[in-house]
């Protein structure tokens, strides 16, 4: 009898391994192939129920992963803040109150239209607003300085506001948000943007679509902004100055991640980075953040990242494609799935994946993208047609043909892993 038990347990190891190994040799023959010949490339597969490597290739080594780094910031914000928003700290005394900013990016933010401290401060006669207790200058290292005027390079802030960007709008008539810009934009003819060093704003008459133009963030526009939702009432305040005790909290917090990881919101991402901070210090640091998660929560990685922002838009951030199935796989134990996948854009339905990846009766790729020039790398989760979960990173770097290329390769890839595992 015991003869017979381990045979039947030999059959099975041996047959598991066969259709492992043959899984590994299809792979490993689709990116042998020319199309990846002159471009660096990394996949890395884990069958996170059966805790086994289905696959490895340049697994260890570092790549540039563009905006597949916010799944490291996901982690972060997961890991340190609560399940709402912390939107500000204060103290009030008598008539007046004191608020320190947290760097909450969802007051009166054009998606999130929040609005707690400002209900908060209009209860009171005299308003002080802390914004200095930051450390982090206005962009992250290694960002493109031409980028300055560009939707996806709002500046960094301890108290931002409207998403530290002016909203413009052409409808029946162009309008701007905030309002106190609906004066000072210029109609061109052929131009939008703003000045490399002041806020003067360039919207062309004959574009329909909505524009976002990072506005520069400093005492004198924060005072102004501020004093027009409450007019003589404001006042700015060193951080040394008042102690500020109480948090209040604004949206739910996975409101924040599900936009910031849907839409790929690089603002959104360098927020959550320093709201994660303020959990650990009155003066914001995202660079603190980052180093509390590696140093605690992520000290186990077998390939420590060099990680220099929260939203990727860094050429300096080098991580590997273990890295990233190593967080994901952390992340899956300790969420529940249901909740998991609905932070993640979904193949063929929405988010940076919504043309891609698209499953034949229902989704099968929860994953997030990453794109910057040349480089185009996508980590996730990877459900099969027998419901097996296969956590993954496929990570392309330094290439010249065109992302699509790159999408229609791995898609061939995603789709045989569907089917055959």
């Amino acid at each position: 009898m015991l003869k017979k038990v381990f045979c039947s347990l030999l059959i099975v190891f041996l047959f598991a391994n066969c259709k492992t190994t043959k899984f590994a040799r299809t792979i490993s023959k689709s990116i042998t192939t020319s199309f990846y010949d002159n471009q660096f490339t990394g996949i890395y597969i884990y069958d996170i129920n059966a805790d086994k490597v289905l696959f490895n290739h340049n697994g260890e080594k570092y790549f540039t992963p563009a905006s597949t780094t916010k799944i490291f910031t996901l982690f972060t914000g997961l890991t340190l803040l609560t399940d709402s928003i912390p939107a500000f700290k204060y103290l009030v005394n008598k008539d007046t109150i004191t608020l320190q900013g947290t760097g909450d990016p969802t007051f009166l933010h054009s998606y999130f239209k929040d609005s707690t401290v400002l209900k908060m401060a209009e209860k009171y006669v005299k308003v002080n607003v802390i914004t200095n207790n930051i450390k982090d200058k206005r962009y992250g290292p290694g960002w493109a300085w031409e980028d300055f005027d560009s939707y996806f390079s709002a500046e960094r802030s301890a108290f931002p506001i409207y998403g530290n960007v002016i909203t413009v709008k052409n409808e029946d008539s162009i309008s701007v948000q905030p309002t106190y810009f609906q004066s000072k934009i210029n109609i061109t003819d052929n131009f939008y943007g703003r000045d490399e060093y002041k806020n003067n704003f360039y919207f062309r008459k004959d574009r329909k679509s909505e524009t976002e133009i990072p506005m520069i963030i400093d005492s004198t526009l924060t005072a102004n902004l501020w004093n027009e939702l409450l007019p003589s009432r404001v006042s700015l305040i060193q951080s040394s100055a008042v102690k500020t005790s109480t948090i209040a909290y604004s949206v739910p917090s996975d409101s924040l991640y599900r936009r910031m990881m849907e839409v790929s919101d690089n603002f959104l991402a360098e927020q959550t980075l320093i709201l994660a901070s303020s959990t650990l210090s009155d003066t914001l640091s995202s660079s603190r953040a980052r180093k509390y998660i590696l140093e605690n929560e992520l000290k186990d990685l077998k390939q420590q990242p060099h990680w220099v922002d929260g939203s990727g838009l860094s050429r300096y951030n080098l991580f590997s494609p273990m890295s990233f199935v190593e967080v994901l796989t952390k992340l899956y134990t300790t969420i529940p799935q249901e909740r998991l996948f609905t932070l993640f854009p979904v193949g063929g339905k929405f988010g940076t994946i919504k043309n891609w990846y698209a499953g034949t009766d229902k989704p099968y790729v929860f994953a997030k993208t990453g794109t910057v020039g040349n480089n185009h790398n996508i980590s996730g989760y990877l459900v099969s047609s027998s419901g097996k979960v296969l956590v993954f990173s496929f990570m392309n770097n330094h290439f010249k043909k065109s992302n699509d290329e790159v999408r229609t390769q791995m898609q061939t890839t995603f789709e045989w892993l569907r089917d055959n595992y």
